[in-house]
């Protein structure tokens, strides 16, 4: 009997972007959210007017690129688009504080683009590394090494805690799929995974709440550098403010926050970029109301959209509309799919339009 057609991979990307209400929108992955200045530079070039989205599993999104010929060879040249086999399915989320981890996310995307095979995988099939910080754990992802044992959709296996039992996982799980986009969608899809690779599961499933605030601030690290973690208002980040961000000439984590964090910092240089950044915008408070709202673009780009998603989450960080709770989580959505909802606990407003509303 003939297996029947799984169904199409609808991710965006770049060289297969999402037809916007604003224009074509254009997912970059970043592996491990890991960018360097002059990608960021090149990132605000070709974003224009737009702001520079930031997405829940730490890449960025354009919007309304008009010369997608243009924008793919800048971002290939750029060393943004390397693989036109596996772009939407290069899915690594790392825990940001680990400088370690930046590097192993790097051999994961290159182990992952060297096998062929792989770029079958569903643009939602997600791999993780964390460092025991429960932070990218919080996103529940396919395949995971957490704090050294390798985890199934949260649940720890024996399996060894490898970049290459990642990628066989990966392989187990497009053997066994019909449609299903992520594990946990295939029934029983830990154990049969684990049993396929002559591992078990080894205890039941732990996914840990997200980091509330997410890591904002300042942070002294073992090798007496600073690294500066800044929240980018409803993840929308301007691109000249982008560019000042490249200027620090640092390198850049975009974290599953929407906020982003500057590395190797001496402290006069951290004291310096908060100084600048503050008021343009970016959050080094983590108390601020702004760093716990979320919206999806809304009437900005969205066919779909009844009202303003982003105004009204603005005003609910000002602390109109009700306001938010200290420890409340809100994500505010223009029609009922509910789109780039945050993992975790979180309250979600529909907008209409109508300011009462």
């Amino acid at each position: 009997m003939a297996l029947q057609p799984k169904q199409p991979d609808s991710c965006p990307g770049v060289l297969r972007p999402h037809q916007a209400a604003d224009g074509a929108l254009a997912r970059v992955r970043l592996p491990g959210g890991a960018l360097e200045p002059p990608q960021l530079d090149v990132l605000a070039e070709i974003a224009g007017a737009e702001p520079i989205e930031l997405t829940s599993r730490g890449n960025v999104q354009l919007r309304g690129v008009a010369d997608l010929d243009a924008a793919r060879e800048r971002l290939t040249a750029a060393g943004l688009l390397p693989s036109p086999t596996h772009e939407r399915v290069r899915n690594i989320v790392a825990s940001p504080l680990s400088g370690e981890l930046r590097g192993t996310a790097a051999a994961l995307d290159r182990a992952l683009r060297a096998r062929a095979e792989l770029a079958a995988l569903p643009g939602r099939f997600l791999f993780a590394l964390d460092d025991g910080a429960g932070d990218v754990a919080a996103l529940a992802a396919d395949a995971e090494i957490r704090d050294g044992v390798l985890h199934l959709d949260g649940h720890p296996t024996d399996l060894a805690a490898t970049v290459d039992r990642l990628l066989d996982v990966a392989q187990a799980f497009l053997d066994l799929r019909a449609d299903e986009w992520r594990l946990r969608d295939l029934p029983d899809g830990a154990r049969r995974i684990a049993a396929a690779l002559g591992g078990t599961v080894t205890g039941p499933r732990a996914v840990p709440s997200p980091p509330m605030p997410p890591p904002v601030g300042w942070f002294d690290r073992p090798d007496a550098t600073v690294t500066l973690g800044m929240g980018v208002p409803l993840g929308r980040l301007d691109p000249r403010t982008a560019r000042f961000v490249a200027a620090v000439d640092h390198p850049i984590t975009i974290t599953p926050w929407r906020t982003l964090h500057l590395h190797g910092l001496e402290e006069g240089v951290a004291e310096t970029v908060v100084r600048v950044l503050a008021p343009m915008g970016l959050i080094f408070d983590a108390a601020a109301p702004l760093l716990r709202v979320s919206a999806c673009v809304g009437d900005h780009g969205c066919a779909r959209a009844q009202g303003d998603a982003l105004a009204h989450a603005a005003g609910l960080a000002a602390g109109t509309y009700g306001g938010i709770d200290h420890d409340e989580r809100v994500h505010v959505v223009a029609c009922e799919r509910g789109c780039g909802a945050p993992p975790g606990e979180h309250r979600r407003v529909i907008v209409t339009g109508k300011p009462d509303e």
